[in-house]
């Protein structure tokens, strides 16, 4: 066999490709890409002497070409001159080829085993499946559907050893197609669903925090109200956290659906929930989510002014009043912006008040405004500066889950079959989310100034929120301060980073030099949990060089998922338990379809084959009915359940019904 245990030195092969093959093996055990540095071929006859393998880290990218503006997108540096290689020689007495020389230390992160399917060397579309993919291009099937059909006859993307792109690539097109199932009824008495699978509840115990929810969205048959828990990643992705579909929009179904919510989630409310404008769900979430701050999504409302401060009159208008119409639209449309600037504009609130009354003074008999004015303390920007919202002001997540949702429903699909497309939208965001997690594990953050600061900060966030940092931290170095009431009380101004004299408002810093903290007016790391540049700047003047830990919020770093979660009985929560047997279906898959396709073309050797299973077949049979035998009856329910904890008789819930009541007419 080729993959035969970990290298050493001194292991022979028969030919150099069984040496290669070797090494792309280990590579997908140990989760490191591979390439070929070199080889030597004697003059004489031909044969390949020696043969050099490296990790695909290896070396340092070459200096391009100088230029002078700054390119729109550079990419990402994958190589940091890692040294891990194995070198083969022949040996002419024996003739074969012994490891001479073996480096095994990586200086990079390696992939996790749900990302190493993603590597290049990982990746590599068989004779077999070629023919089964032209075949699906011949039955007019487009390249998604094949390969979600591939993958679903694998066992998952992990066991099939192409990506849809590979297939893509492969057959030179990029059309799309939905993918048709078979039709499932449901039973007409079932009035609201609430379901969440295994890494739902992993996600929500690791960025539960920032939760939106909205109702705005429905295509299934019975047009019911349909809404999903949203949230952002470490990666700052789309995660979800569970999915409803309501019988209707009462105050009753939302405080069921948000009871059932939290009993999921172990009881953990977040601290921060985004809606649409509905009561109805107002009054739910007053009464379930007490721990929690209630944002109200400011798209929506904008969407609300349009239409209430922007009658269209066209038809009650007078020839006389012609004249007019344009002072009028010009008076509404400043009427927009001053309730835009009331939103966002203000940190003060005696100023927000100010500016709202002088606004709906320009307004007559307009309710509306009466009415979003009470709920003031949800929309407008001074009354949320201690909210902790990671910048999130809307339900856009949301509308952006619902139109990818869109692409893959029919408003003629019946309710289970609804939910199965909907998981089938779910494990395409996952599946982004893997490669936002392969990506971070290939690809080095790009560091403008080789700062202690930024060096360690490159190691602890993720890529996307390193980005960000290291934007706070580039505007620190465009920063004036100057000390205020004592050494510990600073005036930070954050200069332009054009060149131009031009200076932000100035924000009032607190700093310790003993607790290492920089708390600022500006309050971003209590919104955000990323440190301003105004902070960033008084813990230079205070020779802090480094960023201190109570500033680096887990949820945003690289080990994000780190640690064990437990459901209400306590018991480990596993995201797949069947992922160890997935590994190695996938490793005696790849097996297998390696041997059928080399024995394809050889009667004799397909008969060999075919008989050697038949031979195996019933030997396995028995083995796996004698172990069936000794157990006293399978639970299915332990599949979300770390096997070496006791469980009792309450399972994890993970679909909750809820029946329709009988009306008396």
């Amino acid at each position: 066999e080729i993959d035969k245990g970990m290298p050493q030195i001194g292991m022979r092969f028969r030919k150099s490709d069984e040496a290669w093959l070797f090494w792309v093996a280990d590579g997908g055990r140990v989760g490191f890409d591979v390439r070929k540095r070199n080889k030597h071929v004697s003059i004489m006859d031909g044969q390949v002497t020696s043969c050099k393998f490296v990790c695909s880290n290896e070396g340092i990218r070459k200096k391009g070409i100088t230029i002078d503006h700054e390119p729109k997108r550079v990419r990402a540096e994958t190589r940091t001159n890692c040294k891990t290689r194995m070198i083969i020689s022949l040996d002419r007495v024996a003739m074969n080829y012994e490891v001479t020389d073996l480096v095994l230390e990586h200086n990079h992160y390696l992939q996790l085993p749900q990302t190493c399917h993603l590597m290049a060397s990982q990746r590599k579309i068989s004779v077999l499946q070629a023919f089964e993919i032209e075949a699906a291009e011949d039955s007019g099937i487009m390249p998604e559907a094949a390969h979600e059909l591939a993958c679903r006859r694998v066992g998952g993307p992990f066991n099939l050893g192409y990506t849809c792109r590979d297939q893509k690539n492969y057959l030179r097109s990029k059309r799309q197609r939905e993918l048709a199932f078979g039709q499932l009824d449901c039973e007409e008495d079932i009035a609201n669903i609430f379901w969440a699978d295994a890494k739902m509840v992993l996600d929500y115990a690791h960025f539960g925090d920032v939760v939106t929810f909205d109702t705005t969205f429905g295509t299934n048959k019975e047009y019911r109200p349909f809404g999903v828990f949203l949230g952002l990643s470490q990666f700052r992705e789309t995660t979800i956290f569970g999915a409803a579909l309501l019988f209707d929009e009462t105050c009753d179904s939302f405080t069921w659906l948000f009871e059932n919510f939290l009993a999921t989630h172990n009881g953990r409310q977040p601290r921060t929930i985004y809606t649409d404008q509905d009561a109805a769900m107002g009054k739910a979430i007053e009464k379930v989510f007490t721990e929690s701050y209630h944002g109200l999504c400011t798209f929506h409302i904008m969407q609300n002014a349009l239409k209430h401060l922007c009658p269209l009159k066209g038809g009650e208008k007078d020839e006389e009043e012609g004249e007019s119409s344009g002072e009028d639209e010009e008076e509404e449309s400043h009427i927009l912006t001053d309730f835009g600037e009331c939103m966002y504009g203000y940190e003060d609130k005696v100023e927000f008040e100010e500016a709202f009354n002088n606004m709906r003074s320009k307004v007559h008999k307009q309710t509306w405004l009466d009415s979003i004015y009470k709920l003031k303390e949800k929309w407008a920007e001074c009354y949320m500066r201690d909210v902790f919202s990671l910048g999130v002001r809307s339900t856009q997540l949301s509308e952006s889950f619902n139109n990818s949702l869109k692409n893959h429903l029919k408003s003629d699909f019946h309710i289970v079959r609804f939910l199965m497309h909907f998981e089938r939208t779910v494990e395409v965001k996952r599946t982004t989310e893997l490669q936002s997690e392969f990506d971070q594990r290939k690809k080095l953050p790009r560091i403008l100034m080789h700062t202690p600061m930024l060096v360690l900060a490159s190691k602890e966030y993720t890529p996307i929120i390193f980005e960000s940092f290291q934007s706070e931290h580039e505007r620190s170095m465009a920063a004036c301060a100057r000390v205020l009431d004592g050494n510990n009380k600073f005036g930070v101004a954050i200069g332009s980073l054009h060149g131009h004299l031009e200076f932000e408002e100035e924000r009032i810093v607190i700093g310790d030099p003993l607790t290492k903290t920089a708390s600022c007016s500006c309050g971003m790391f209590y919104r955000t949990g990323i440190l301003c540049g105004h902070g960033l700047k008084v813990l230079d003047l205070m020779n802090i060089k480094t960023l201190p830990t109570h500033y680096v919020l887990k949820r945003w770093t690289r080990e994000a998922r780190n640690g064990s979660i437990q459901d209400r009985q306590g018991r480990n929560v596993v995201e797949n338990p069947k992922f160890e047997a997935q590994l190695w279906y996938r490793g005696v898959s790849h097996k297998f379809h390696t041997m059928a396709a080399k024995v394809a073309n050889s009667l004799e050797c397909r008969l060999i084959l075919e008989d050697a299973l038949d031979c195996v077949g019933p030997q396995l049979e028995e083995k796996l009915n004698a172990t069936m035998d000794a157990t006293n009856k399978p639970c299915d329910d332990q599949e979300n359940v770390d096997p070496n904890v006791q469980l009792t008789s309450e399972f994890l819930s993970v679909a909750k019904l809820k029946k329709k009541e009988v009306q008396s007419k």
